[in-house]
């Protein structure tokens, strides 16, 4: 069985990302991008769905790990009572698809230790056996489409359906491990030298994170959720993806076991409003090109989500050869998702374009276009029941939520007329934001409960609702506001942490920097800080965050790391560095 998800570091070159646990296996790597076939998929399976594994051949006496600076580079040490050994992980940066490459470099740092070498490819997400050749300086896994290649310093066996050699490293050595995919009918391009490549490799991300405009107490954190959004920016088309993973299950044992490595609008707005307040602008501008050739055609076809260069068709399929992440089933691939109609992305699209345009970012004249065209399309679409911001798999209704985002991006148009001169017919929008704002405080309101509710006429709460203040649909004062906050901390904390809906799955981890973010809006900042500091509590040992958190296992679920995690992280700790009074 896999570790635990918060055991995991992340390492990629922002085309695909590995996963590596605690003990040195990775157990998770989609080749040659996010979205593509599994070649170690033993995190949703066994190990014979794929794995490679570099640590000592005996068990460590202790165990630690760090990223290198503000980078994805990352260091495990291992230590024993003979020596201790850093094995240094990371993904050169390439130009395109045809090579990737995956690094490994063992360094004796004291003493000597024993160390262990062994892959298991398993092409697929698991199910295809490659041919296994040991050739000059290494091995070679070959099952068309996909061929990896293993260059090792070290002398290697084939055992079954394993690689494997041991060795010792001593104090000073510095092995390299290199695991090379490329398409089986081509030839395989090595890495002339891979200890140049880490340094290069370093080099770049640090030298983005130097350019972070974040600052203060929670810099390192930021920094961190920063880093994770840009590793998730798919370089050649501005898309970035929710997850790397796949079916890391919601709720232990239940079957919410969805893909995340698409782009859906929604988060990748939120995340690039972080980027745009940390200083980011060139992942801003990518994802505004992306969109503008998602949404082309008419907005009655835009989607949720697409694939990382726009693809639409995402059909759902389930892999029955898996056994899932903790005994956790289906596991599945393409998200039906795809299909919904949420109102709430049209709010989402247009805040983004709205802050954009107010940091002076050069957004090409389609943007304009587009603004304009979704008011327009939302004059009658907002009246529509949609699945919701949860994608709910059953009939429509008429979400609160959405209808408050339906709002929001009518109310950006109407600014963008005012500040930036897009044409449209603003009295019209102004009676048409007038008459969502009245509808959703008329039936999205509960007077029994004090509170605005999940969808219109009934009664349940929804952790959504935590921004109505955010977006600005009313102030964090209001009484209906604070009617709110206080029936969601009732009915949906447990632990100092929040659920989106009471349906008794874990914690959403967003949603937690939602509610510390309205409280510190609303003044109450000492409960703010309690929850802000809860929800940090739940980063793993290198700073990442999943999606959700099991209150009762007491750890980490939902797929890994999680983009919307990160983006409200971001968020939260800069509206609370902006309270901050300086001394």
């Amino acid at each position: 069985m896999a570790m635990p998800i918060e055991k995991y570091a992340m390492v990629g070159n922002r085309r695909t990302a590995a996963l590596v646990s605690l003990d040195g296996s990775i157990d998770w790597l989609c080749l040659p991008r996010f979205d593509s076939p599994a070649c170690f998929a033993s995190l949703i399976g066994t190990p014979d769905n794929g794995f490679w594994r570099l640590g000592p051949a005996n068990p460590a006496r202790s165990t630690t790990r760090r990223y290198r600076g503000d980078t994805f580079v990352l260091e495990t040490d291992f230590e024993n009572d003979e020596g201790q050994v850093r094995v240094v992980d990371f993904m050169p940066l390439v130009p395109d698809e045809s090579t990737i490459h995956l690094v490994r470099i063992a360094q004796g740092l004291r003493g000597s230790m024993r160390m262990r070498n062994e892959m298991l490819p398993s092409f697929e997400y698991g199910r295809i056996r490659p041919r296994l050749r040991l050739d000059a300086g290494g091995a070679n896994a070959v099952a068309a489409p996909n061929a990896v290649a293993l260059k090792s310093p070290v002398s290697l066996a084939i055992d079954d359906r394993r690689i494997h050699g041991e060795f010792t490293v001593h104090e000073g050595q510095a092995l390299p491990f290199v695991m090379t995919w490329y398409p089986a009918h081509r030839t395989c391009s090595e890495l002339s030298d891979p200890h140049n490549a880490c340094v290069q490799t370093g080099a770049y991300w640090q030298q983005w994170s130097d350019r972070c405009a974040a600052s203060g107490e929670w810099r390192e954190s930021i920094m961190r959720s920063l880093l994770v959004l840009k590793a998730l920016a798919y370089p050649d088309t501005g898309s970035i993806v929710a997850a790397p993973t796949t079916s890391i299950p919601e709720a232990f044992n239940g079957d919410r076991n969805w893909d995340y490595r698409y782009c859906w609008i929604r988060d990748a707005a939120l995340a690039v409003r972080a980027l745009l307040s940390s200083g980011y602008s060139e992942e801003a501008r990518a994802w505004h090109q992306w969109l503008l050739r998602c949404t082309a055609g008419h907005l009655s076809q835009l989607q949720t989500l697409y694939g990382l260069t726009g693809e639409r068709l995402l059909p759902e399929v389930e892999l029955n050869w898996l056994d899932g992440y903790a005994s956790s089933r289906p596991v599945r691939i393409g998200n039906q998702a795809s299909g919904q109609f949420q109102l709430d992305v049209f709010g989402e699209i247009m805040n983004a374009l709205g802050l954009a345009q107010s940091l002076a970012l050069d957004l090409p004249s389609e943007s304009r276009d587009l603004q304009a065209n979704m008011a327009r399309y939302l004059e009658n679409a907002w009246r529509k029941p949609d699945n919701g911001i949860w994608e709910d798999r059953g009939p429509r209704r008429h979400y609160t939520y959405s209808k408050v985002m339906a709002w929001v991006a009518v109310d950006r148009a109407i600014r963008a007329i005012e500040r930036f001169g897009i044409p449209g017919p603003i009295d019209k929008w102004r009676r048409l934001a007038n008459a969502i704002h009245l509808d959703v405080c008329a039936r999205g309101f509960c007077s029994k409960r004090n509170s605005f509710v999940r969808a219109y006429d009934e009664s349940e709460m929804d952790a959504a609702l935590l921004r109505i203040p955010l977006v600005g649909f009313l102030p964090p004062t209001d009484p209906r506001v604070a009617g709110t906050v206080k029936a969601i901390q009732e009915s949906l904390m447990s632990d100092g942490l929040v659920r989106r809906f009471d349906d008794h799955e874990g914690a959403f981890i967003a949603c937690c920097f939602w509610l510390s973010e309205a409280l510190a809006l609303s003044g109450d900042r000492e409960l703010a800080m309690q929850v802000f500091k809860r929800a940090m509590a739940l980063r793993n040992d290198v700073g990442l965050l999943s999606e959700e958190y099991s209150c009762s296992r007491r750890q980490l679920s939902g797929n890994f790391p999680q983009a919307l995690s990160h983006a409200s992280l971001v968020s939260c700790a800069n509206v609370l560095a902006s309270q901050t009074t300086p001394t």
